[in-house]
């Protein structure tokens, strides 16, 4: 912890005060971090394009026969230090002979910037996630967790670091269910006790304090969506794009689509779909897993226009960049019907593997020796604490503020989903 004129006790305190603060960055901890420089944001405009994984489709070598190259495209994504938190407080110099010694203004300042943190993961993962599992039933056993294991499985997301935080009814859901299991030893009595989960189908679970929801979709029942190839609601990756006009060439965001739909009435940004005929596949062997690939409304652009995510890659225009990332098989239909899985308002509970979302620290330079004394804390995963600290003479107030600066991106969409209980389709 850097230190500018603070006095001693008030070191002192800050640091007991910080020495909680990781134990409340349990979201935030479980995402992957990238550090950034500080000389480089400002100079992009605090934006820099963080590269997403890279699929390769090969084949057989034939002996005798020349080998096929294929081009292979890098994609990337945006990231932006655009998460300001800030707090403060004010004591005068009566206050501060007691407000101090227990720094419970401070701590109410720390737990807010903590809040922050884990809120500004958990919105990206529930507003961003692409993985739809809906229950019909409320939270109960394993099998609903153990069904977005399978669905990740089929899609061929690697098994390694994979998270799942469940809202606090869902939790003690399965808690419940947990708990009356009289033939396992431990766990339920654990789960009887605390409401504790842990571990289940290959995820960490965690419990959330927040009351993220999903509205219930109102877009009707006949929607529909032409998928042939003539239609052109298929997605060719790319990863730059030249301007027409003035020939600039930059970078392309390929977590997102523009499709055209029979009618986008009453459709709103969050609401979950498939569309018929549109199935998963494999992201790596290509293979069908038999099961409607599931979409995200980010954006509703007009009366029949819509952005989606992911973008529905199938390969139906048959280039190196469809065949690397496809994501979809398509039975074409000039009527393929969409149906929205989020039928009713629910509590988002998310899960994602941790390469999926990262964290990206920023910092801020507060000039030393003009009147403001300042205090650094650095956490484990980077985020910067900046603690300050200024008097006026003219009233004998003093004014404390806690700053945070960084950005949050999810560079996989299609590593990180929501379940949702009590879908009744």
């Amino acid at each position: 912890m850097a230190v500018n004129d603070f006095n001693k006790e008030e070191r002192v305190m800050f640091e007991d005060i910080f020495e909680g603060f990781e134990d409340q960055l349990f979201a935030s901890q479980n995402v992957n971090t990238f550090g950034t420089n500080g000389t480089l944001m400002e100079r992009t405009n605090d934006t820099i394009w963080r590269p997403q994984q890279v699929i390769s489709v090969g084949g057989d070598r034939i002996i005798g026969s020349d080998i096929t190259i294929k081009g292979k495209t890098k994609l990337s994504v945006p990231a932006v230090l655009d998460k300001q938190p800030h707090d403060n407080f004010q004591l005068t110099a009566l206050e501060l002979r007691d407000a101090m010694a227990d720094g419970t203004l401070g701590i109410a300042s720390r737990n807010y910037i903590a809040s922050r943190v884990n809120s500004d993961v958990l919105d990206t993962a529930c507003n961003q996630a692409t993985i739809v599992v809906p229950i019909s039933t409320a939270a109960g056993d394993y099998d609903d967790i153990a069904l977005c294991e399978s669905v990740m499985n089929e899609m061929g997301v690697m098994a390694d670091s994979r998270y799942m935080m469940l809202n606090t009814r869902d939790y003690n859901g399965m808690a419940g269910n947990l708990a009356s299991r009289s033939t396992m030893t431990g766990k339920p009595t654990t789960a009887y006790e605390k409401s504790y989960v842990g571990p289940v189908a290959n995820f960490e679970t965690f419990k959330l304090d927040t009351g993220n929801r999903i509205a219930a979709a109102a877009g009707g029942g006949s929607l529909t969506i032409d998928t042939q190839a003539s239609a052109a609601n298929y997605y060719v990756p790319r990863a730059t794009r030249t301007e027409s006009t003035y020939g600039n060439t930059g970078n392309v965001d390929n977590r997102y689509q523009t499709i055209t739909v029979s009618s986008t009435t009453n459709v709103a940004a969050g609401d979950c779909f498939t569309v018929a005929g549109v199935e998963a596949v494999h992201h790596v062997r290509k293979t069908r897993t038999g099961q409607l690939k599931t979409f995200r409304v980010m954006e509703v652009l007009t009366s029949t226009t819509m952005v989606i995510s992911p973008p529905m890659v199938s390969n139906q225009g048959a280039s190196d960049a469809e065949e690397q990332y496809q994501n979809v098989y398509v039975a074409p239909s000039a009527t393929a019907a969409i149906t929205f899985l989020n039928s009713d308002a629910s509590g988002y509970n998310v899960f994602w593997r941790k390469p999926a979302i990262e964290l990206l620290p920023g910092r801020y330079e507060v000039p030393s020796n003009q009147g403001v004394q300042t205090m650094y804390h650095t956490t484990k995963n980077g985020i910067q604490i900046v603690v300050t600290k200024s008097f006026d003479q003219s009233t004998f107030v003093s004014t404390y503020a806690f700053d945070a600066r960084y950005g949050v991106v999810m560079t996989a969409p299609e590593q990180c989903g929501v379940l949702l209980f009590n879908q009744v389709p």
